[in-house]
């Protein structure tokens, strides 16, 4: 006998799970091609448009991510609850989270007077660097060897520095 859809099996404990950390990872890296990708060739855009633009960027992925997630478990026949939402929502928040860095890099180089492409290469470089340390974060909580978090760290600033050269080769 065929059973309906099944509700969202959700347990307080699964509900309170922590923050995933390639969220911050994956938002990071979000956060340096919003960058990247603003003017190539161009004059960088103004720094309220890119602070806008990373914070929006954030918020339209991790909406994004949330809706995917639901709408995969609603393929295995799970029916979300406002619990589930919320318990994913939560989840993904790290996405949103890592373009806070950057944004906050961009205001500050403002204040210190540095001019439009600087403060964007400023967030381009805390974007990086924050999806550097944050890979880093997660191996050593992962209880990693000093190998793999060498290897880890290699590969993640490899990562990070693509997206460096290529902003630098798309802008001149």
């Amino acid at each position: 006998m065929s059973e309906g859809p099944m509700v969202d099996p959700v347990s307080p404990s699964q509900e309170r799970q922590p923050s995933d950390y390639a969220g911050a990872i994956y938002g990071s890296l979000l956060a340096a091609s919003v960058v990247a990708g603003t003017g190539p060739g161009q004059e960088p855009p103004h720094p309220g448009e890119l602070i806008a633009l990373l914070l929006a960027t954030g918020v339209v992925f991790w909406l994004s991510h949330v809706y995917a997630h639901l709408v995969g478990e609603r393929s295995s026949g799970l029916l979300p609850s406002a619990r589930r939402f919320r318990a994913v929502a939560r989840q993904d928040w790290p996405i949103v989270q890592a373009a806070v860095p950057p944004a906050t890099a961009v205001g500050v180089g403002v204040l210190l007077g540095m001019s439009d492409a600087g403060a964007a290469w400023l967030a381009l470089l805390v974007a990086v660097g924050s999806q550097l340390g944050w890979a880093l974060y997660v191996a050593a909580r992962a209880g990693a060897t000093r190998g793999r978090m060498v290897a880890a760290g290699v590969v993640n600033l490899i990562l990070g520095l693509v997206i460096v050269v290529l902003k630098a080769a798309l802008t001149h």
